[in-house]
């Protein structure tokens, strides 16, 4: 039998020849050969930047190429939008959930494509009879008329694929579907996978969980960097393999510029456990330790519970239970307010929604969680406010015109800059950093590592989340790994990316392939 004999019941049905997508300031994609089977789950795999997300949204028609063609059937498309590429049979199910909380569950379901009585009227018994079948097929006891809001994150997300089931897609691209998906929930959206295969649809899948690719994968695609580095069936396909194609040979370099000694422990957590919704634990007993002048990477996959371990520090789950030690001493303090002040500071995973407020200047922005440094009596000293803002930009090197234009008008990364600023200025003893270099330049990466480098040697220590092998691998002083709420894997510098997965992903051997 040839290696070729698995294309003749997977017919390519959408296929990109040379496709390129420049966005200001960056190639997200670059000369991209893609190939898209139908009847089969054509799986795409890459780290945070990749260009994965980019190349979904030019096949669903959110976005267009800037170079290069696309193929439907043999021939040559464009879709102008994404109505024009569901008219044509492509769906897509986004990460981010694009639902209206105060509609019912079957508005959501056909929103822009209502059933109608004569094209005039909205025939809502036909959409909720619909929408019920809908309901059956994904073995969900949700009721139509219920409104959205009053549903789990959970069901709303079995809500967001029905409404791609809805429009019949033969082409549907689910963008992480399973991250906010109890395992129960997950078995029936795979067996749901399995009968649109029947039906011929083409499925494109994206998730950071290699234990579901290898599970449900027909064929599987890698990017890096914008750039496909390994295409191929999913038959044979190892770890080691997604590894080298994921990251590829040549690690970047964020080498260390000062060694420094580490002290003693400065910070440790015992027991934290935090109650999920859909039943178990978010966070799961767990237990670590980082000394003064360390960098101690947490990684993990998406939905590991390593961002709800760092909010349930910043006490902002007042369900969690644990205890936590600032160089010994227990933390009594239950608020955020009360950990800032013992020393604890978070830069959040989203610096626009969590970390700054964007129609305030960057003055305030920097100075917002210290006001009281500046507080003479009852009144605020601006001269001083001013004065610490200037040497804080000057510390951080914040590309800035004047600290009085909003915060929203600099880049991502001297955003980036300011929400650690900010964070610096309350004084901390431990930095909690989630996903540091999310959506930043390479140059900006550059600098935030420096910066974190730079901050250890003076003593600080620091717990960084990330979703980057590299980053992990290249910055850290220790490596602890995270999978399903609970501590998997601790690794000294230098270990192997293969053994920092195989952690990540603790079930994979379990798994049917």
């Amino acid at each position: 039998m040839s290696d070729a004999s698995p294309v003749e019941p997977h017919p390519i049905g959408l296929s990109i020849r040379n496709g390129s997508k420049i966005y200001p300031g960056t190639q997200a994609l670059k000369s991209v050969d893609f190939d898209l089977r139908m009847g089969a789950v054509n799986v795409l795999v890459g780290e945070n930047g990749a260009g994965k997300s980019t190349l979904m949204k030019i096949i669903a028609g959110v976005e267009q190429l800037n170079g290069g063609t696309i193929e439907l059937d043999g021939k040559p498309v464009v879709f102008a939008d994404k109505a024009d590429a569901a008219k044509q049979g492509v769906g897509i199910v986004f990460q981010e959930l694009n639902l209206f909380p105060n509609l019912t569950v079957a508005e959501n379901i056909f929103v822009g494509h209502e059933k109608t009585k004569a094209g005039i009227h909205i025939d809502s018994a036909a959409q909720t009879a619909t929408a019920r079948a809908l309901m059956k097929r994904l073995e969900q006891e949700i009721d139509p008329n219920a409104p959205l809001g009053n549903l789990r994150i959970g069901q709303q997300q079995i809500v967001e694929i029905a409404k791609a089931l809805a429009e019949d897609a033969r082409i549907l691209i689910l963008d992480e579907p399973t991250s906010a998906l109890s395992a129960t929930e997950v078995e029936v959206l795979f067996r749901v996978i399995k009968d649109l295969k029947k039906q011929g649809v083409g499925i494109v899948y994206i998730s950071h969980r290699l234990e579901e690719l290898i599970r449900i994968g027909d064929y599987i695609t890698v990017l890096r960097d914008g750039v496909i580095t390994g295409s191929r069936s999913m038959q044979g396909v190892d770890i080691p393999w997604i590894v080298a194609n994921m990251i590829g040979s040549a690690s970047k370099e964020f080498p260390k510029t000062v060694e420094h000694e580490l002290g003693a422990e400065i910070f440790r957590a015992e027991d934290v456990c935090l109650p999920s919704a859909a039943g178990g634990y978010a966070v799961d007993h767990m237990s670590l330790s980082v000394r003064a002048g360390e960098i101690v990477g947490l990684y993990g996959l998406m939905g590991a519970g390593r961002s709800e371990l760092l909010e349930c520090i910043m006490a902002q789950h007042p369900n969690s239970s644990g205890q936590l030690f600032i160089s010994g001493k227990l933390v009594k303090e239950k608020s955020v307010a009360g950990r800032i002040r013992r020393g604890l500071a978070l830069i959040p995973e989203d610096r626009k929604r969590d970390g700054l407020v964007q129609i305030m200047s960057i003055r305030e922005n920097l100075t917002m969680s210290s006001l009281y440094d500046f507080t003479r009596g009852f009144h605020l000293s601006l001269k001083a406010e001013l004065a610490k803002a200037a040497d804080y930009v000057k510390r951080m090197a914040i590309k800035i015109a004047s600290l009085e234009h909003p915060v929203s008008s600099l880049s991502g990364g001297n955003q980036q800059k300011v929400v650690i600023g900010k964070a610096l200025m309350t004084k901390p003893r431990i930095l909690l950093m989630d996903e540091p270099s999310r959506g930043i330049d390479i140059g900006a990466k550059a600098e935030i590592f420096r910066t974190m480098r730079r901050l250890a040697a003076d003593g600080l220590g620091i717990l960084f989340v990330t979703s980057d092998l590299e980053e992990v691998l290249a910055l850290s002083d220790r490596i602890l790994v995270m999978a399903n709420g609970r501590l998997t894997g601790q690794f000294p510098a230098g270990a192997k990316a293969s053994d920092v997965i195989s952690a990540a992903t603790p079930n994979l051997n379990r798994v049917e392939v």
